[in-house]
């Protein structure tokens, strides 16, 4: 994507990102409720209505920042709010419904990656819906897998430390908890060393690396 200029960059990356970090915070919410706790129903949190879910500095300013630099990019929405004392088993369907978040944004990916199929199967024909099927489509597999690899990362408050808290024991979950008010230093901290990115980029090149190939792209 480097010949495209910086209004182009973003025209492809916004519809990707958007729906990829709306969706994810649905998936939370939608599995939440089907545990037990209506709390993102109740508060209208479960529509893919953008506007309900958006964060200005996570969904706005920093993409926005990242797409113009041409930057890998990323971002984050509000957190949908789950009351655990709803759920029926708490610490196994906490640990489910911060599974959905991820797993939304594989199956996002692989969604993109059917649209990126199509662009290049019409490519010569109609190029004009081609061309954005095909930019489009490798934008949506790129944040969908980073979204995945990051928030699968075991370390609270990312749903992969919701993920271990919920199959640790009881006595190791609550210490581990207690990470939580730390989690955001620790992964700033590692991102400002480049650590964050030594520990993910091999996943998320493998994970891309396997959409492609199943798509036969």
């Amino acid at each position: 994507m480097d010949e495209l200029t910086a209004i182009q960059r973003v025209a492809i990356w916004a519809l990707p990102v958007l729906f990829a970090i709306t969706v994810h915070e649905v998936a939370h919410g939608l599995v939440a409720k089907w545990l037990g706790d209506p709390t993102a129903k109740m508060l209208g949190r479960l529509t893919l209505n953008p506007v309900k879910h958006v964060d200005p500095v996570g969904t706005l300013l920093v993409p926005g920042i990242l797409m113009l630099l041409g930057g890998v990019v990323f971002g984050w929405a509000k957190p949908v709010p789950v009351t655990k004392e709803n759920l029926r088993n708490p610490r196994r369907d906490m640990a489910l419904v911060a599974a959905a978040g991820p797993a939304a944004n594989i199956l996002m990916a692989i969604l993109w990656a059917v649209l990126m199929k199509i662009g290049f199967a019409i490519d010569g024909s109609i190029s004009w819906l081609a061309q954005p099927l095909i930019y489009m489509g490798g934008a949506g597999i790129t944040i969908n897998v980073i979204l995945a690899v990051l928030n699968l990362l075991p370390l609270p408050p990312l749903d992969g430390g919701r993920i271990a808290s919920g199959l640790l024991p009881g006595r190791l979950s609550i210490k581990f908890d207690r990470l939580e008010p730390y989690g955001f230093m620790i992964i700033l901290t590692l991102l400002l060393t480049g650590i964050l990115g030594q520990i993910l980029l091999p996943s998320i090149g493998v994970l891309q690396k396997l959409i492609y190939m199943a798509m036969g792209i």
